[in-house]
């Protein structure tokens, strides 16, 4: 299918500052197909050059949500999950973290939307649900259960540092669907998580398989970022969210941030909800 888009929303960023890569703020997209796993509606689409025709060869693929595709939710607002997603990838750029790939929202061939580029996954799985001798000796183990016929089972996850910032980027944006699918490995090692539409709620909604550093000491590291997180959300950052979520919402970020550094850890479960996504994959 090739519908062209229309007007990007943000389009002419200074490419000398701006980490979005300008072909995804300004390229022309062309719908390639629909990825029919998801809950929403999401479309797999190739960016072309302005004033191309849909028959130029492309060059950056991207994964485009249009607002009107998505499907109401209970607890959160509907119409707000790409503004969530951009807000998540604004976050992780200002930390530092870098485990969001570029999310913008831009206009498409079905009106505005969340347009991210893609990341093409390696293979490698970094959580997983495997027989109890399948545990790789690096993996930590977050849940033992039983499959379909009563066969142990064990949900983990590697021990990685570049998935341990994914864990500490959930807690902050309070990421209610972190399943071991929403983690992707590009080609060069990079990991990167995807679908956070469902983040910065203002109740606690931590759902995710990445607890294996339950109680951990954060890093000098880990509390100088979030130390700088927090400043930032009375600057800049904070200015640049409220355009994509509901004051009590980045009110509550903050005060995630101030828990995180005072009890210096990375939080438990809380007992009294459902800490892990279903299904986690």
């Amino acid at each position: 299918m090739s519908v062209r888009a229309r007007t990007a929303i943000g389009a002419g960023a200074d490419p000398l500052t701006d980490p979005v890569p300008a072909l995804l703020r300004d390229g022309s997209l062309v719908v390639e197909g629909q990825l029919v796993g998801a809950t929403n509606t999401t479309l797999l689409c190739r960016l072309v050059e302005p004033g191309e025709g849909v028959a130029a060869e492309a060059t950056m693929r991207c994964v485009y949500k249009p607002i009107m595709g998505e499907r109401p939710l209970w607890d959160f607002p509907v119409g707000t999950l790409g503004l969530r997603e951009v807000a998540a990838y604004l976050v992780s750029e200002a930390a530092g973290w870098h485990v969001v790939p570029p999310t913008i929202l831009r206009d498409g061939p079905y009106g505005p939307g969340m347009c991210q580029e893609w990341v093409e996954h390696d293979g490698t799985q970094l959580a997983d649900v495997l027989s109890p001798e399948q545990v790789p000796v690096n993996w930590m183990q977050v849940l033992d259960a039983v499959d379909e016929v009563g066969n142990p089972v064990v949900l983990a996850h590697a021990d990685d540092s570049g998935l341990r910032t994914m864990a500490l980027f959930d807690v902050v944006v309070n990421n209610a669907d972190r399943k071991g699918g929403h983690v992707l490995v590009d080609r060069s090692g990079g990991v990167f998580g995807v679908d956070h539409g469902v983040c910065f709620h203002p109740e606690p909604k931590l759902r995710t398989v990445l607890w294996g550093w339950v109680d951990s000491s954060l890093t000098a590291a880990e509390r100088g970022t979030l130390l700088t997180l927090h400043a930032r959300l009375d600057g800049q950052l904070g200015s640049s969210l409220a355009g994509l979520l509901a004051p009590e919402e980045i009110e509550a970020t903050k005060t995630r941030l101030a828990e995180l550094l005072r009890r210096d850890r990375f939080p438990s479960p809380d007992p009294g909800r459902v800490a892990i996504p279903w299904p986690p994959f």
